[in-house]
């Protein structure tokens, strides 16, 4: 059953040219056929982390970018919560992100990092952006006996805005970004120095930050296309897509 719900999210079809055509009929079809090739050939092509895409033709890649991808279907996690933090979220996120000039995709690192689980994980991050105490003082928020900013969702985006905005300026790469939010920007630097390589998709890295980009690519396709991997997203969710569609449509 598996196999056959992933079979029918990849699958592609090309358009079939009928068989009884004239001379210049034929020639016009094999012109659309020709150009059709030049398109996306399964949703890999399509799926990118801010404007920033998988490497084409890489099976390694691929093949952990579906198995991430089925982890996160309805069927797996049996919840509609993240839907609903996600509705209750964003709307206070984007606008955030979008004045320090990071890109919108960051908003789902939110679900990722806190949305299923929340509360402070065992090194002591907490917060819907699981910041650490030291880096939390360092962008601004107070963490002390009495009060945890941490938790203020409005402060700690804004916190989190400037955090990734200066590690653009040391990585110059959403992903490498996303990957150093992780594991921390010394550790990445040192990753890429000892590895000669700038590629996240590439990159040896461990386990949890090796496949951090890949959860933040499916979280992005189950919140901007629940229904195709079994969820019902909330009203809210639903015309806030329906929104950013039609938006992207003026432009």
């Amino acid at each position: 059953m598996g196999l056959f719900v992933m079979a029918t999210v990849f699958a592609f079809n090309m358009p079939q040219a009928s068989k009884n055509l004239s001379k210049e009929e034929k020639t016009t079809v094999k012109d659309t056929v020709t150009t059709h090739t030049n398109e996306p050939k399964s949703l890999m092509a399509q799926l990118n982390f801010a404007d920033e895409t998988l490497p084409a033709g890489d099976a390694r890649v691929e093949k952990k970018m579906k198995k991430t991808l089925a982890a996160h279907y309805f069927s797996n996690l049996q919840t509609n919560k993240l839907h609903q933090k996600a509705a209750a979220w964003f709307p206070i996120i984007e606008p955030i992100l979008a004045a320090y000039g990071i890109p919108a995709d960051f908003k789902y690192m939110a679900l990722v990092e806190s949305g299923l689980h929340g509360g402070v994980s065992p090194k002591g991050a907490a917060g819907v952006w699981q910041f650490m105490p030291g880096t939390a003082r360092t962008y601004g928020l107070k963490v002390n006996r009495s009060t945890d900013e941490r938790n203020n969702l409005r402060k700690s985006t804004v916190a989190a805005a400037k955090y990734i905005k200066d590690l653009y300026e040391i990585f110059d790469s959403w992903t490498l970004v996303a990957a150093a939010y992780n594991v921390g920007d010394g550790s990445m630097r040192r990753a890429i120095n000892a590895q000669n390589q700038d590629n996240y998709f590439k990159m040896k890295l461990n386990r949890e930050t090796g496949s951090y980009v890949y959860k933040l690519i499916s979280m992005k396709q189950i919140m901007e296309n629940p229904v195709r991997y079994g969820y019902k997203a909330s009203r809210s969710m639903l015309a806030a897509n329906e929104k950013s569609d039609k938006d992207k449509n003026i432009e």
